[in-house]
């Protein structure tokens, strides 16, 4: 494609992002349905000019005016994922002066609020919980994210599918933290391997996986996954309990559980039971009351520890949306916690970075519910032999640690998880 054309066609869905009406995910999908005529290279150019645009947004807002021609273009060429030099050949010269001396401005020259690239609500809370943590993740947050993959452990061996990948020329690390967990750089085309179509790999961050990890559910258990979205710990829990047992999936939206449809069907799980529930206080839930081995609870929550991978939720987010998202965590945490039998687990987890979310819902919990006990969470991973458990952890005022998974500390996506046992 022409170089001006893919420019224009990168401003035009730049346009569209940057409205804020929908996730930026969903926008980018939608336009590509609209523009078949686009390759896998220009596709490749246009979504990753939006995300850089999302990351780095009050940096681009304060460059841009002193720029020519409209705001989503001025934006795009800011943004723009590749060679500087097809890029300028999309320029006027005026651009091209204008374009060399954005590139001319010193990181260390620029106000802070340019820097980090956050929301002002977000700063605040986020400086008074890491100090000078800080600034090493506001700068891990404007990094995309890497792409991990879990190893379907029912049928196949980390190890196996490893060396399968390489034979396509796919390097594949294994994952520090995760049993099931290979890292790779790029984007290479994944639903076209028989690795994908035979369901031996699933696309899922390593903070993710280690949340099924945690719940350890055993073979023949009964066990929830009360907020399953699409399936990804759901699918990671019924390998755990090598597809026996009974494993529910609840959500309340029966769009993202037919998401899980044909991931369920790669995966030869035969364990696990979708099924949409109305609300936390659904009939379904108080007839499995006191019956539930293992609950885990991924509460809905505002997703600020994945916006290397969301960058658009920093802007969507605001201090009132958090708050009442908290309001739901505890209902949905109250709910949940009626399914777990007596000497069951209940975890409660989120992916979320901000203590409102995390520390502040589990020690509410806590005291409002005394038969449930909390259990650290770094000797749980120590004894399921995850190596250096206890820098994937942080204290609570119980004493016991919680998972407290960072971007710019572990290379995973910001995660929280607090767990119980019911006595």
């Amino acid at each position: 494609m022409h170089p001006k054309v893919l420019l224009e066609a990168t401003a035009d869905l730049v346009g569209l992002v940057l409205k804020f009406d929908h996730p930026a995910d969903q926008v980018v999908s939608r336009f590509f349905r609209e523009h078949r005529e686009l390759g896998p290279r220009e596709r490749a150019t246009l979504a990753e000019t939006v995300y850089a645009v999302l990351r780095k947004k009050l940096l681009f807002d304060h460059l841009s005016p002193s720029g020519t021609g409209s705001k989503e273009r001025r934006m795009a060429i800011l943004g723009f994922y590749g060679p500087r030099d097809f890029l300028k050949s999309a320029l006027n010269d005026t651009e091209k002066r204008w374009l060399d001396n954005c590139d001319g401005v010193k990181h260390e020259d620029l106000l802070e609020r340019h820097r980090h690239n956050l929301p002002e609500w977000l700063v605040a809370p986020l400086k008074a919980q890491l100090g000078s943590g800080f600034w090493p993740l506001a700068e891990s947050l404007q990094q995309p994210a890497p792409l991990d993959l879990r190893v379907n452990a029912l049928n196949d061996k980390r190890a196996d599918v490893q060396k399968e990948l390489a034979a396509v020329a796919i390097k594949a690390e294994s994952t520090p933290f995760s049993p099931w967990g290979l890292r790779i750089d790029g984007k290479p085309a994944l639903t076209k391997l028989d690795a994908f179509t035979r369901g031996a790999i699933e696309v899922q961050d390593e903070g993710s996986q280690l949340l099924a990890l945690l719940l350890d559910a055993k073979r023949g258990e009964m066990v929830v996954d009360f907020c399953a979205g699409a399936g990804g710990k759901t699918l990671a829990i019924g390998a755990t309990m090598r597809s026996t047992g009974r494993l529910y999936a609840f959500d309340t939206s029966a769009h993202r559980l037919d998401a899980l449809k044909p991931r369920l069907a790669r995966s030869k799980l035969s364990n696990v039971h979708p099924a949409a529930i109305a609300h936390e206080r659904d009939d379904r839930i108080k007839r499995l009351a006191g019956k539930i081995d293992r609950v885990l609870v991924d509460a809905p929550c505002s997703g600020l520890g994945t916006l290397r991978r969301n960058p658009d939720l920093k802007w969507r987010q605001s201090a009132k949306s958090v708050a009442e998202l908290t309001e739901k965590q505890r209902a949905i945490l109250q709910s949940a916690a009626r399914l777990v039998k007596s000497g069951g687990r209940l975890i409660y987890a989120t992916c979320s970075v901000l203590p409102g979310e995390n520390e502040a819902i589990a020690e509410a919990f806590s005291l409002a519910n005394p038969d449930f006990a909390f259990e650290d969470v770094g000797n749980l991973l120590a004894g399921l032999k995850v190596a250096d458990a206890s820098r994937l952890c942080a204290g609570g005022e119980s004493g016991s640690q919680y998972l407290r998974l960072w971007p710019h500390l572990h290379g995973t996506d910001g995660f929280f998880a607090a767990v119980w046992n019911r006595k």
